[in-house]
């Protein structure tokens, strides 16, 4: 984690940002937990948090930097914000899918949009689905899809 990025996403836990973090890193390749910051006696005080807990956990997910905070229960995530796993293939959405899934809102499963154990919300997408729903029965096929399924999307294209 030694280069700088211009913009990197900061996840706002409750207090499962070490535990989030750590899961991440075994879900995606090239990932790795990095630096994680623990409250001291002074700053667990202030924030309420018990000192040793991790306040906040650098990683990252196939090359790309996150920070997760341990900040309490101040602040939910919402669909308004999610990440896209783009995807080469049905093996690919299948393997995220099922990891991020495991545990996760089955409400909250609709047009590959899932939601981690954590309310975290993740759009698992083959990389040809923008092509594939440009035809009306492809999109169609779409929206009664939780998970996405690729071959499903083909045939309909082609129909």
């Amino acid at each position: 984690m030694a280069q700088a990025h211009r913009i990197t996403p900061f996840l706002w836990f409750n207090t499962q940002a070490e535990e989030a973090a750590n899961y991440y890193a075994q879900v995606f390749d090239n990932a790795k937990v990095g630096k994680i910051v623990r409250y001291d006696k002074a700053a667990a005080q202030a924030s309420g948090m018990p000192e040793g807990t991790a306040m906040t956990v650098a990683f990252e997910l196939d090359g790309t930097p996150f920070v997760a905070l341990n900040g309490g229960p101040h602040f939910k995530f919402s669909e308004a914000v999610s990440f896209i796993v783009n995807c080469e293939s049905q093996a690919e959405v299948d393997r995220y899918w099922n990891h991020l899934s495991a545990g996760g809102d089955p409400a909250a499963q609709q047009c590959g949009w899932l939601k981690d154990r954590f309310g975290l919300s993740w759009q698992v997408v083959p990389n040809e689905l923008p092509q594939l729903i440009q035809h009306p029965k492809a999109m169609q096929a779409m929206l009664q899809m939780k998970k996405i399924d690729l071959q499903a999307l083909r045939e309909a294209a082609a129909a």
